[in-house]
């Protein structure tokens, strides 16, 4: 029997950082994003509710697959066993800075 692959995708929206766990990681056909499906939670029939897997698996129910821009994602892992699914902030200062993202003004 194979074993399916498990990855642990960590990544940065909105001030938040996000680590989800899934079957699917690519490069998928939006340049510049990655592509993750399959997205893998834990048991409804655990006695203990952690809330920021719960808030999660509200944010992502029904998507099939999402997109992260490339400048977003802060490493994937390919991992033996699933652990908790959880949103946290995002750390403030330190000597890390984020990759400029130019905006444009839409031209009139």
């Amino acid at each position: 029997m194979t074993k399916r692959r498990l990855y642990k995708v960590t990544f940065l929206n909105q001030g938040h950082v996000y680590e989800v766990f899934a079957r699917e990681v690519g490069q998928g056909g939006l340049l510049g994003f990655v592509e993750v499906g399959g997205l893998v939670f834990g048991e409804k029939t655990q006695i203990v509710v952690d809330p920021s897997e719960e808030r999660l698996r509200a944010e992502f129910e029904g998507v099939r697959r999402f997109y992260v821009p490339m400048h977003a994602v802060i490493r994937i892992d390919d991992v033996d066993r699933q652990g908790p699914s959880r949103i946290s902030e995002a750390p403030k200062g330190g000597n890390v800075a984020a990759f400029p993202v130019p905006m444009f003004k839409a031209s009139e």
